[in-house]
């Protein structure tokens, strides 16, 4: 059971959560306190093991069809491990939020409530975000963001236009991941009767509309403050990583996974990248 929880939980996208609210607080706090560390913990692992555990026992048939479930890239959940995944994600994460909202402020309560809700809102029946073409990729953008929001919130930042560019940028390279992921599953998800941007507007327009929102979400960063213009050109590995497909058919739409993988490295070596610059923002704003 175990063993199949931390599959669910997408392992090698843990940090995509923990690292956006640990990099806020701690860059507005300037300190390691109970908060940060709690929170920190919090969208490192239940966080995700709600995110991801909901969606593969609502996904379930549609990952039937998918050679790509049963892996890093997502688990096959037996459907005996469906009800104790959805209890696990209650369990582990009901306790964090409590000490969340003690900490917080109504603002901030309200930025948590609208993470969670778009967690659950993404896949769980009579929701289904993840159906709705566009709305799909702002709610999964919406997973990543929020944690970032929140601890910018929580820590009282000073949201400056200089900032929001910083966030704009960060929920394009969201919904460009997002749109760009769903093209290697346009045949699996059409098969299981799942709607996505990629099932409705097609695989070829949905990695151009991820290489053009990669490429505006650099654009973004050319506005924020210094050193933050250096960044923009991280966002060109995304985009090249995804052209290669800039005319794929539906037929051949899995072939995209290729990029995926590709996807998949560059986020850590782009986020390595990304902490030396919040280093050099730090070191030279205080």
């Amino acid at each position: 059971m175990l063993k199949a929880l931390f599959v669910s939980s997408r392992p090698l996208s843990w940090v995509n959560t923990a690292f956006p609210f640990a990099a806020a607080y701690l860059l507005t706090t300037g300190q390691v306190d109970v908060t940060l560390i709690v929170g920190t913990i919090f969208f490192l692992i239940p966080y995700n093991l709600a995110m991801y555990g909901i969606n593969d026992v609502f996904d379930y048939e549609s990952d039937l069809r998918n050679p790509r479930k049963g892996g890093v890239e997502g688990a096959l959940l037996d459907t005996r491990m469906h009800r104790p995944t959805l209890i696990a994600s209650v369990v582990t994460t009901v306790p964090f939020v409590v000490y969340l909202v003690i900490v917080g402020s109504p603002l901030s309560w309200l930025v948590l409530a609208i993470s969670l809700f778009a967690v659950v809102a993404y896949s769980a029946k009579g929701l289904r975000f993840k159906e709705k073409p566009f709305l799909d990729s702002i709610t999964s953008s919406t997973h990543f963001v929020s944690p970032a929001v929140y601890g910018l919130v929580l820590a009282g930042a000073v949201f400056t236009p200089q900032l929001w560019a910083v966030l704009g940028a960060f929920f394009l390279w969201g919904m460009a991941s997002h749109a760009f992921g769903a093209v290697q599953d346009v045949i699996a998800d059409r098969e299981g009767g799942i709607a996505s941007i990629a099932t409705v507007i097609g695989a070829r327009w949905t990695v151009r509309f991820a290489v053009i929102a990669y490429l505006l979400g650099g654009v973004l960063l050319l506005f924020s403050a210094w050193p933050g213009p250096l960044a923009a050109i991280l966002v060109l590995p995304y985009a090249a990583v995804c052209a290669p497909f800039w005319n794929v058919t539906d037929a051949a739409a899995d072939t995209a996974n290729r990029g995926w993988r590709r996807f998949l490295l560059l986020n850590f070596i782009t986020g390595f990248f990304v902490t030396m610059l919040m280093i050099w923002w730090a070191l030279t704003a205080r």
